[in-house]
């Protein structure tokens, strides 16, 4: 696996902390159950944002009173703020060691990462992060995730070439799930994306590539190293068995994008040939799985 020292990462971080002021998570696309904060929930609260009048009741509090009213209707009537609360994250990443086999995926990743976690903070979002491989996953304090300690965990964490089974996470109910996944596992997309969107919870899925694997320019004699079980072996590529590959790779993520859909998931490719800011822009804004800061 191909990651950084701390102080690369702690660098990375600092970038993402401006990334997260262009971009932003989708907080306003979702109402919010929760702890108080400073986004709308679906109950009544007591911040500035009027919602509603209702008949007064025995035992309301009569500051609330439209007094306004009374004089006009001579009936006892509330007024009703809109409930603040603080949003929820929690962010999965995939331990695999396929999100690591490249250096500029890897870096993506972190990227991902990074900017993921300061785009929730930045909104004062309660966040939870988790490691996930085969069926092998790890919950991380806040800290751990920052410090990139969570980095000496991945050997612990080796699930082969098995897809991460997101319904052992403890995600919590009305949370948004960003799930961070190149997706390349041999998996039913719609069963393990569903868990994304249980208990109402809002997902996302970030997919980092590169042009290694989404459009190699094989030709002859290779020996190829499977990136979860370290195994070599040998094929001569010859332009058919490349193309077929092309068009295997296409149909893949096809089947992904349509359970996505499905499911009511965001799902961006990020590519990570290219500077971070536009690859995250060119499908996450279309996908909805960002908005602009």
């Amino acid at each position: 696996m191909m990651l950084r020292t701390p102080e690369e990462l702690r660098r990375i971080q600092g970038r993402a902390r401006e990334w997260a002021r262009v971009l932003k998570l989708p907080f306003r696309q979702q109402r919010w159950h929760g702890h108080a904060g400073g986004f709308a929930g679906t109950g009544v609260g007591s911040s500035l944002d009027f919602q509603d009048h209702r008949v007064y009741l025995p035992g309301d509090d009569p500051r609330q009173i439209n007094w306004q009213a009374y004089a006009r209707t001579g009936t006892y009537t509330m007024k009703q703020y809109r409930e603040e609360v603080r949003p929820m994250v929690d962010v999965i990443l995939d331990a695999s060691a396929s999100m690591f086999a490249f250096p500029a995926k890897a870096e993506r990743v972190l990227e991902l990462l990074s900017f993921t976690v300061e785009a929730a903070l930045q909104n004062a979002a309660s966040v939870r992060c988790c490691l996930v491989s085969g069926q092998a996953h790890r919950l991380l304090e806040l800290e751990t995730m920052q410090s990139g300690a969570w980095v000496d965990m991945l050997e612990s964490l080796k699930g082969g070439a098995e897809a991460p089974m997101l319904t052992r996470l403890p995600l919590r109910a009305c949370s948004m799930r960003v799930f961070i996944s190149d997706l390349l596992f041999p998996a039913e997309p719609e069963r393990l994306l569903a868990p994304l969107s249980s208990k109402n919870g809002r997902g996302i899925v970030f997919a980092p590539l590169v042009r290694e694997e989404s459009a190699p320019d094989w030709q002859g004699n290779y020996e190829f190293v499977d990136a979860e079980t370290e195994q070599p072996h040998e094929h001569r590529v010859e332009s058919d068995m490349l193309a077929r590959y092309h068009q295997a790779y296409a149909r893949h993520f096809e089947l992904w994008k349509n359970a996505a859909v499905k499911n009511g998931i965001a799902l961006a490719r990020v590519n990570a040939d290219e500077p971070f800011l536009p690859s995250l822009r060119a499908e996450g804004i279309p996908a909805m799985a960002l908005e602009m800061g």
